[in-house]
């Protein structure tokens, strides 16, 4: 009682003085419009912490492990890259902005449809480098079989011109299937036709996660959207 008559003496006080109080909310997560202003000065910025130049450190990191795994390969040895497709080697960031960083699964296979997707040039490097340091290419992605024809025709007109195989998820998969399930299985698939697997690069963790992994992992930046 005392300690509740002691706090409206000083609320009194404030208000005599004509001083104002606002009392904020503890734990309150950052207000979401702040968030994608942000991503949006991050992916458009050239400063050493934005999108661009935090890509090609990582891309440069992955062409230095390509490279000194192909020099060090034994005579016969069948190399192989893993690349993820969506926000590592096509960006889909037009589809992104339009839809204010929302997943509308519309827009998302229209911009599959229409073969939207631009081609990150650092990517492209790297498949550049594969192709010339004889290391097969692995496309693994998380869009369904059906939209095969259209994936590859994108690849293909953005550059990406022969890789070994294009893996997508079946009509039938298991519905509760993880990303790291899916992804690490088809990596099974690549080990067991006799590849080691020296490089494997996505923007979500789960594109990396999960046996067998590559002898090199190299995660790309997406702040935008989430996988797990």
């Amino acid at each position: 009682m005392m300690r509740r008559l002691v706090l409206m003496a000083l609320l009194c006080c404030w208000t005599a003085q004509g001083q104002q109080a606002v009392v904020t909310v503890v734990g309150e997560p950052e207000n979401l419009q702040l968030v994608k202003d942000r991503l949006t000065t991050y992916q458009a910025c050239l400063q050493e912490n934005c999108y661009g130049p935090q890509m090609d450190r990582q891309i440069k990191l992955a062409t230095d492990f390509l490279k000194q795994s192909a020099a060090t390969a034994k005579y016969g040895e069948k190399l192989a890259l893993v690349l993820d497709i969506d926000e590592t080697s096509l960006s889909n960031w037009a589809v992104e902005q339009k839809d204010d960083y929302g997943y509308i699964p519309a827009d998302s296979n229209a911009c599959v449809a229409q073969h939207c997707g631009k081609a990150l040039p650092g990517t492209l490097s790297l498949f550049k480098e594969a192709e010339k340091d004889g290391v097969k290419v692995f496309f693994i992605t998380g869009r369904p079989e059906t939209q095969r024809a259209d994936t590859e025709a994108n690849l293909k007109a953005e550059g990406y011109d022969a890789w070994e195989h294009l893996s997508l998820r079946a009509a039938d998969h298991p519905k509760d299937q993880s990303v790291i399930e899916y992804k690490s299985g088809e990596r099974v698939l690549i080990v067991k036709q006799g590849y080691r697997i020296v490089l494997n690069v996505g923007d979500q963790m789960s594109d990396l996660l999960g046996d067998p992994m590559a002898e090199h992992s190299v995660k790309l930046p997406n702040p935008f959207y989430f996988l797990p």
